[in-house]
């Protein structure tokens, strides 16, 4: 091995200085003209057949030797590793300081997973969620069904109330300039909504049918335009009209001409069990959430930064490649949302503390408890991906390491193990 120091500079953070000499830097770089060989033509040879003299003597004495490192940096990189028992919290930052014919001096600086401690965390004690449907829970949804078949009915004399709906013209100005996409004629707005930007809708309570006046508002420092950032701006609005919720009395007829059951009674038997299963369900998912949230509290750590930081760069990640698959670019998204990516990183924040904090606390228990893969388990998970992706055996493995992938099912196992011993109240 061509380790030559391993400095610790601070907690979780490593120096590894590496020399690896003339000899071994030689073989890396033969290594490297046989891989690369058959793809390079030189006149008077057939392709693959220079040698590697005339190869150097074209492009230089160095013309394998980026390709030499690139193989065996890493290599050198990972033995060490393994020696020391250091794993990588993060990709390492290498420093190359040397590469020729005398050989290659780098250095690595590692950040560390950390040491991990947890006790207690067989038969953890979770009170579950109370899921009992209550008369309130019932009428509740007995009214959403009455608003969503409540009628709109105009009123002349009225002032604009929260909850009513106000059909009005409107144009934004920023000075006494309009700015583009304020301005819509007919627009139907619910006052209350929070639909429009904070403050309009509170400005247009008070006001009835057939009055003009103006609505002083500021954008947000989010808002996706830049011109308009933190902008205070003018909205001139006239009032059409304003329309009250006109709601349906619950009977009988009204369950009949809106539902699939005959009478009231039959309805809300119905939406009991639905609800029921509902709030069962929500329960037992705030339950498993207390479990995990237990679990991490019984965890010591002292956890880097970047672990956290590398975590929400990978959801930010993962919900871009879900937000392409429906056909729409993530910055685009982030215009409707009104979000900067800076912004939209940090409302990951808590997320990714937490499933970083899991996932150390799992390992460690998956380690304490001795729990084993088979190459049998592995095998079958590989295939899972294959299913799921339909992509090739060849190209998951090439993606995800076995041992990568034999982590995972260690730490699905520590957390089914978690949940058997678990006692919920």
């Amino acid at each position: 091995m061509s380790l030559v120091t391993n400095n610790k500079l601070e907690n979780n953070k490593y120096e590894l200085k590496f020399e690896i000499g003339a000899e071994d830097f030689e073989k890396a770089v033969n290594a490297a003209y046989l891989r690369g060989k058959g793809s390079i033509s030189i006149p008077g040879f057939r392709k693959g057949k220079a040698p590697r003299k005339m190869i150097e003597k074209m492009y230089g004495e160095a013309a394998f030797y980026q390709d030499a490192v690139d193989y065996i940096v890493p290599e050198e990189l990972g033995k060490a590793l393994d020696e020391n028992n250091l794993e990588p919290a993060t990709q390492p930052s290498i420093t190359m300081e040397s590469a020729g014919k005398e050989g290659v001096k780098f250095t690595a600086i590692i950040v560390a997973k950390p040491e991990v401690k947890i006790s207690d965390y067989l038969g953890i004690e979770i009170k579950k969620p109370d899921n009992t449907v209550t008369d309130e829970d019932i009428n509740a949804e007995i009214e959403n069904l009455k608003n969503r078949n409540a009628r709109l009915v105009s009123v002349d004399d009225k002032a604009a109330e929260a909850g009513n709906v106000a059909l009005l013209d409107f144009e934004g100005f920023k000075g006494d300039e309009a700015f583009e996409g304020g301005k819509a004629e007919g627009y139907e707005l619910e006052l209350g909504s929070g639909q429009f930007i904070p403050g309009f809708e509170d400005q247009v309570i008070g006001h009835k049918a057939g009055e003009e006046f103006d609505v002083n508002v500021t954008f947000p420092e989010t808002y996706h335009v830049e011109d308009l950032k933190g902008q205070p701006v003018v909205f001139k609005i006239k009032l059409h009209e304003v329309k009250v919720k006109e709601l349906p009395e619950v009977d009988d007829d009204f369950i009949k001409d809106t539902t699939e059951f005959e009478s009231l009674e039959e309805f809300k038997a119905d939406l009991k069990t639905r609800l029921e299963a509902r709030k069962t369900q929500q329960a037992e998912a705030e339950a498993e959430s207390m479990l995990l949230e237990a679990v991490i509290g019984k965890m010591e750590a002292d956890i880097p930064e970047v672990m956290f930081e590398d975590k929400a760069n990978e959801l930010v990640t993962d919900f871009g490649y879900r937000v392409r698959s429906q056909g729409m670019d993530l910055d685009i998204y982030l215009q409707y949302m009104g979000m900067t990516k800076e912004s939209f990183k940090e409302s990951f924040k808590d997320r990714a503390q937490m499933e970083v904090k899991l996932r150390l606390a799992l390992e460690k228990i998956a380690e304490l408890e001795n729990i084993e893969v088979s190459d049998e388990e592995i095998e079958a998970e590989y295939k899972k991906y294959c299913d799921a992706f339909n992509v090739k055996m060849k190209e998951v493995k090439a993606r995800i390491p076995a041992k990568s992938l034999a982590m995972d099912i260690k730490v699905s196992k520590a957390s089914d193990l978690v949940r058997e011993k678990a006692i919920f109240s």
